[in-house]
C-alpha cells in the first residue's frame, strides 16, 4: 500500500532546474521533444547550457517549441542556470511509427556530432483508435513505444560507446519511459512474444505491454554495454497533465485530475535518472520511480521476466528483444 500511495503522491523531487550543473559542452537527442516532459526537459538542458536535439515528425511544432524556449529563458537576475549560458536547440526529424526514417535520422546526427551524452527515448503514444498500425503494419504502440526507440538506440550505440569512452566522466546514459501501468497493471509474469504478435483488442492492455517492453529493452541495453559506461534505466516519469492522454475518453482526465501533475515533474524524474550521482553502471537496468529514487520494491514476477531461464527466470525479456532485434534487422 505503502509503494502505490507513493506511486500517486511521490516524495518532493531532489533534481531540477534549481541544482541541475551545467550541461555545457554536452550533447542530448529528446524524442518528443516538442510537448509534455520532452518540452520541459528540452528547455531545461537548454537553459544549463546542453545542445539538445529535439526528435519528432513535425518541424512545424518543433520550430515553434524551440522559440518558445528561448523566449522562456529567464533572465539572469532571477535564473537558477544563470551561470550557464543557454546551450542549442536543434530538430531531428524522426517518425519513430515508421523505422524507414529512423536510419536517415541517426545518419544525419551522426554527420554533425561526436559526442551524444544521454539519448532520451521520452516520446510515445498511448491508446489509439483500436487497429492502429505502423507503417510497417506493427501495432502502434508497440512500433513507437519499443520497435522505433530499439532501433534509433541501436544506430546511435557507437556515438554512445566513443562519448563513454572518451570522457568516462560524462555518466552516458539512456533512458527509457515506462508507467504507473507497469506496477498497477501488468499481468501476472509480464507480457510474452505473443501478446505483441497477436495484439489485445483493447488498447490500455497493448500499452502496458508496450511499458514493460520499455523496460525489457533497458535491461537488456544495460547488459550490452553496461561494462563499457553507458547507463541504461528505465523510468516511470509520474502521472502527468500531457497530451499522452488525448486518445483516451474525454472523462478520464477529468476524473484523475486530482491525482495529476504537471510535465515539469515528469521532466524532474527524468533528470534524476540521466544525472542523479547516487547512480553507478552497477543500477543498469532497474527502474526509478518519480519524482526521482529508485524503484524500492519491483515486483518479483517481472524481476522473474528479466532473467534468463539459466539464471533461474522466465526469460520473457530475452525472447521479446530477440523478437525486436529481428523486426528492426532490414532498416539497421
Amino acid at each position: 500500500m505503502g509503494l502505490t500511495w507513493s506511486l500517486f503522491f511521490p516524495p518532493q523531487p531532489t533534481l531540477t532546474a534549481a541544482n541541475l550543473p551545467s550541461q555545457e559542452g554536452k550533447v542530448f537527442i529528446v524524442t518528443g521533444g516538442y510537448s509534455g516532459i520532452g518540452f520541459e526537459l528540452c528547455s531545461i538542458l537548454y537553459q544549463a547550457g546542453g545542445k539538445v536535439y529535439l526528435a519528432g515528425r513535425s518541424e512545424e511544432k518543433a520550430q515553434a517549441a524551440i522559440e518558445k524556449i528561448k523566449a522562456l529563458l529567464p533572465s539572469k537576475n532571477n535564473s537558477p542556470v544563470a551561470s550557464s549560458k543557454p546551450g542549442e536547440l536543434v530538430f531531428l526529424s524522426v517518425s519513430l511509427d515508421d523505422l524507414q526514417t529512423i536510419k536517415p535520422a541517426a545518419d544525419k546526427f551522426l554527420a554533425n556530432e561526436t559526442r551524444l551524452d544521454v539519448l532520451f527515448n521520452n516520446a510515445g503514444i498511448s491508446n489509439p483508435p483500436r487497429g492502429s498500425v505502423s507503417s510497417q503494419g506493427h501495432e502502434l504502440q508497440f512500433a513507437t513505444n519499443c520497435l522505433g526507440p530499439h532501433l534509433l538506440t541501436q544506430l546511435l550505440l557507437p556515438v554512445l560507446l566513443r562519448t563513454a569512452k572518451s570522457s568516462p566522466s560524462s555518466n552516458v546514459r539512456v533512458i527509457w519511459s515506462g508507467s504507473i501501468v507497469v506496477d498497477l497493471s501488468t499481468p501476472e509474469g509480464g507480457p510474452s512474444v505473443a501478446d505483441f504478435e497477436h495484439p489485445s483488442a483493447d488498447q490500455q492492455v497493448n500499452y502496458t505491454n508496450s511499458k514493460v517492453g520499455n523496460w525489457y529493452l533497458a535491461n537488456s541495453l544495460a547488459a550490452q554495454v553496461g561494462e563499457h559506461g553507458i547507463l541504461s534505466l528505465a523510468q516511470n516519469p509520474g502521472n502527468l497533465k500531457t497530451a499522452l492522454t488525448r486518445h483516451v475518453p474525454a472523462i478520464i482526465p477529468i476524473l484523475v485530475a486530482p491525482i495529476l501533475y504537471s510535465a515539469k515533474f515528469g521532466a524532474y524524474t527524468t533528470l534524476w535518472s540521466a544525472f542523479s550521482t547516487d547512480l553507478t553502471t552497477e543500477d543498469g537496468g532497474k527502474y526509478i520511480l518519480p519524482w526521482g529514487r529508485l524503484h524500492p520494491s519491483p515486483r518479483k514476477d517481472l524481476l522473474a521476466a528479466l532473467q534468463s531461464e539459466e539464471d533461474g527466470g522466465t526469460g520473457s525479456a530475452f525472447k521479446f528483444v530477440d523478437f525486436c532485434d529481428r523486426n528492426i534487422l532490414e532498416f539497421k
